[in-house]
């Protein structure tokens, strides 16, 4: 005896043994015919047609039995919708012998459990496209019960679960109970969908760089590490791909991107998931300024495939991603949040504007760090309508190159939506031995105690070196964009299976 098991669980098991017993398969190998899907039936079904939907063959989950005795209405739920089938046991048993009515339909089946169903389709007299049922094929016994939800008279659910825990964890129930919540991730995949048509139709290459890397490079950030035991090597989960796709604009390539699983051993919290997706691409012979430009096509562009404005609602706040987009300095951005002017400041006054403003901070924290602990605290949290944050101190960004005509600052953006960074993009450094400098101060701060300080990488110097044009890259994070689009309030609501602490089992 299962202790574990619930009544109910035990009871499926029961029916389980029963249905084997008495011949029936509830898990058949076969194929299973499906021509038909809910909502393609519904909204193209008419009395004038009907004799298109004379033979249809439909499947789906078990959301609801009504028992009328000898009629069974069962809805199923289908990768498209609710669909309701109208069962009949002289239609489904024309014969003397009732056997399978007893023991699948009337005794067999459950909430949850998986049917197939042939017949025709026709209007009920309350006036719903169904069913009529001649055939039912058990195809899946459930032997879990679903969790009970409320569902309005059209079979809409009203009274979704709510508890993250169970959600995000058996995210598969959370799909099958909370049709909201499909809608989400296919809304994601359209978003995705429209970035790659996007870059495709301007002459972009997509392609795909090492997740596992010997040096982990591109970002500042604390790595997850790994051993190679062929090699007998330390390995790195990616924290960015970047490296890598500067490489190929040396190699030759205009144009490259990729949608990158990146892996950061860092805190989680409603914005940071330690795997998380970023759209980066590189494109040779643009700066900066190009790239906010094309950004902000883009975001447009999302906005209006998954909602058809560019008027995005995001809580209590409509956000409108119509171009062109404000554009301030970093500097500028905190003066204009706290009144203080830090851009001539060294490290010790960084230090002493921290302190004054009650910003907690790290001695091993270089000017870069500060600066950006400054504006995190003060101002990033005020840009709510995308903002363009730009012209950053080379201190915060050692892959970036100087700014054209401002000494001490680089070519770099940020864009801000609702508070958050959405995109972070360059005109690239491709000067070999500024960019060794460059490193070689970002070693000093790891010597410091700087987790997430950046590794030299010498093999991208040698790829410099050889000569990258000027580029201009950007990477954006898609699990916060998609967050926005979707009027999600945490990241976990667009990952599939968001990372959870393990489950403890006896």
């Amino acid at each position: 005896m299962n202790t574990h098991l619930s009544e109910q669980e035990i009871i499926r098991r029961e029916k389980l043994a029963k249905l084997k017993a008495a011949g029936i398969e509830p898990y058949p190998a076969a194929l299973y015919p499906v021509t038909h899907y809910s909502a393609d039936i519904k909204a193209n079904f008419t009395e004038e047609n009907k004799s298109a939907f004379e033979q249809v063959c439909v499947a789906g989950r078990i959301m609801s039995i009504n028992d009328k005795g000898k009629v069974f209405f069962i809805k199923i739920q289908d990768s498209k919708g609710l669909f309701q089938l109208y069962v009949k046991r002289d239609d489904i048993c024309p014969g003397d012998d009732k056997s399978f009515w007893d023991h699948v339909i009337k005794h067999g089946i459950d909430l949850g459990d998986i049917i197939g169903a042939t017949g025709f389709v026709f209007i009920t007299k309350t006036g719903e496209i169904s069913l009529h049922a001649q055939t039912i094929t058990l195809l899946t016994k459930s032997l879990k019960p679903l969790p009970v939800v409320k569902r309005d008279e059209a079979g809409n659910v009203y009274d979704e679960v709510t508890d993250p825990e169970f959600r995000y964890r058996q995210r598969y129930v959370d799909l099958i109970i909370n049709p909201s919540v499909k809608e989400t991730f296919e809304q994601r995949t359209k978003l995705i969908n429209t970035i790659r048509a996007f870059l495709n139709e301007r002459g972009a290459l997509e392609v795909d760089t090492p997740v596992l890397q010997p040096i982990p490079g591109g970002a500042a950030a604390k790595p997850f590490i790994t051993h190679h035991n062929a090699l007998d090597i330390p390995l790195y989960l990616r924290i960015a791909n970047e490296l890598y796709l500067k490489r190929l604009i040396v190699g030759g390539f205009d144009w490259v991107y990729e949608f990158s699983r990146n892996f950061r051993n860092e805190g989680m919290d409603r914005t940071h998931n330690p795997e998380f997706t970023v759209l980066e691409w590189y494109t040779a012979f643009k700066d900066y300024f190009w790239m906010m430009e094309i950004t902000e096509q883009l975001m447009e562009k999302i906005a209006l495939a998954l909602h058809g404005t560019t008027e995005v609602q995001v809580g209590n706040t409509t956000i409108n991603f119509k171009a062109p987009y404000k554009r301030i300095s970093i500097f500028d951005a905190i003066q204009e949040n706290t009144g203080i002017d830090i851009s001539h400041l060294d490290e010790a006054g960084l230090r002493n504007v921290c302190k004054q403003l009650h910003i907690e901070v790290a001695d091993n924290m270089g000017k870069g760090k500060l600066i950006d602990e400054i504006f995190g605290a003060t101002s990033e949290h005020k840009y709510v309508q995308p903002t363009f944050i730009i012209d950053y101190p080379v201190e915060m960004s050692p892959l970036t190159k100087k700014h054209r005509s401002k000494a001490g600052l680089v070519e770099r953006f940020e864009l801000m939506v609702n508070g958050k960074e959405i995109a972070n993009a360059y005109s690239e450094l491709n000067d070999p031995i500024d960019q060794r400098e460059r490193f070689e101060e970002q070693l000093k701060l790891m010597q410091r105690g700087d987790e997430e300080a950046m590794y030299i990488d010498y093999d991208f110097l040698r790829a410099l070196e050889y000569g990258m044009p000027p580029t201009s890259g950007i990477g954006i994070g898609i699990d916060r964009l998609c967050m926005l689009m979707t009027n999600q309030p945490s990241i976990q609501d667009v990952l599939l299976f968001p990372q959870m602490r393990p489950e403890k089992n006896s």
